[in-house]
């Protein structure tokens, strides 16, 4: 990991640095997209022809009957998997289907004035995408995260898709009642979702992460079919003068070993605890080659005049992960996916069980949006009914902003409105 001051001799590379890291996002997209718009427009073309062929090079698919995870392959992973894990996806489970359901928005209706009444319906998609990555781990923790607000929002068809599933995410998915779940990945299992093919029926959202080539896939089917986000590699910031070198290293770690490209900062204003967060950071990730190298290339320390200044380059960065010393830092933090107050509240209980969506926004994106959830998966439609006495209140007003606008037609269809109401007396 690499110190940096923002005063004093290393306030210029501080400032380099930060503006840096602020441009961070899609950048690394471009190297890939060429070879993304290929499989894409293949898929799309020739549908089933250009799947399999894909899938099978990429993703070592054995057979076109072996496309398909059946309800007896995932039941069976189910009883294969240790007791004590199936406990722990179902405690998972619950606290994520819990926080789902107090996400979910409500419908209903108000009367503002006498003679109109307004309100909103709640309706769920109908059908989602869920792409659960199956490259260095086993993620059966992002079929829960996917998956879960779906079903929670009402979402009639949940099909998952992942190429070379573990058993730990079939039985995550016995353990949900998927009963759609494809042998797919990259940019190919993308564009099936997105488009269709005789396998595999559209969906009208994709949600989840993935590598390069599966985000730029989603960004270039995003006109075509919703997507969640453009998820980039992991990152975690911690913004503290007060905590625990060893708490803040392993949590730097923890995050740190998803990606060789994860970043992983510690902004503080103590030097101390800067030098011991690094040589604790160094230790910890000696025996794990991934953090190592992560931390090698993206691990930041920055330290900062006050904490005035360390708030506003927290929110600049606008982080996936966040870590607090206290409850009241909460008053300051704008910019981010997903906060963690205090030395008790280790990011990775974040990533499995503690309720909160672990599908976070990336590259900076924090600004604009928060962290999947079970609105991702819902529409909310708007209704306003009129009675004759409402539209005597507000037609008039109506008409004049039509005409204001030379919108002719708009008035004409109030005020017809209006002159049916004075005839009948």
């Amino acid at each position: 990991m690499k110190l940096i001051r923002t005063k004093g001799r290393g306030a210029k590379e501080a400032a380099e640095a930060l503006a840096a890291l602020e441009r961070r996002g899609g950048a690394a997209l471009d190297a890939v997209l060429p070879a993304v718009k290929r499989i894409v427009a293949g898929v799309r073309k020739q549908g089933d022809r250009a799947l399999l062929r894909y899938a099978t090079q990429f993703d070592g698919l054995a057979s076109t009957n072996a496309l398909r995870v059946t309800q007896r392959e995932m039941a069976a992973s189910w009883e294969a998997i240790d007791p004590a894990l199936r406990d722990a996806l179902s405690t998972a489970a619950e606290q994520i289907r819990g926080f789902a359901q107090r996400q979910l928005p409500a419908s209903w209706n108000a009367t503002p004035i006498a003679g109109l009444t307004t309100g909103q319906l709640v309706r769920p998609l109908g059908s989602v995408g869920c792409y659960v990555p199956s490259g260095r781990h086993p993620l059966p923790s992002t079929l829960l995260m996917t998956a879960i607000p779906a079903q929670v929002a009402g979402v009639a068809r949940v099909a998952v898709v992942s190429a070379k599933p573990a058993p730990e995410t079939l039985a995550a998915a016995h353990l949900l009642g998927i009963t759609e779940f494809y042998r797919l990945g990259g940019a190919h299992a993308v564009a099936a979702l997105a488009y269709g093919t005789a396998s595999v029926e559209q969906v009208d959202k994709i949600v989840g992460p993935g590598n390069l080539y599966v985000t730029a896939a989603k960004r270039l089917v995003a006109f075509d079919c919703a997507i969640d986000m453009l998820a980039g590699p992991t990152e975690i910031v911690v913004t503290s003068e007060r905590g625990n070198a060893a708490d803040i290293a392993s949590d730097l770690v923890a995050q740190a070993e998803h990606d060789p490209e994860a970043l992983a900062i510690l902004i503080t204003t103590r030097v101390d605890l800067a030098k011991e967060v690094i040589a604790e950071a160094k230790l910890r990730s000696r025996n794990n080659a991934v953090a190592r190298q992560a931390l090698d290339r993206n691990g930041l320390v920055i330290v900062v005049a006050n904490m005035e200044e360390a708030r506003q380059i927290t929110n600049r960065l606008a982080p996936e992960h966040l870590t607090v010393d206290a409850h009241s830092d909460l008053d300051w933090v704008e910019n981010v996916g997903s906060v963690f107050v205090g030395r008790w509240s280790a990011q990775p209980m974040g990533d499995y069980i503690s309720g909160p969506n672990h599908t976070l926004p990336t590259g900076g994106m924090a600004r604009v949006r928060g962290g999947l959830s079970v609105n991702d998966f819902v529409k909310i439609i708007t209704v306003q009914e009129y009675t004759a006495q409402g539209i005597r209140s507000l037609g008039p007003p109506a008409a004049l902003l039509a005409e204001a606008e030379g919108l002719v037609g708009h008035a004409g269809a109030i005020r017809v409105r209006l002159q049916r109401r004075r005839s009948r007396g």
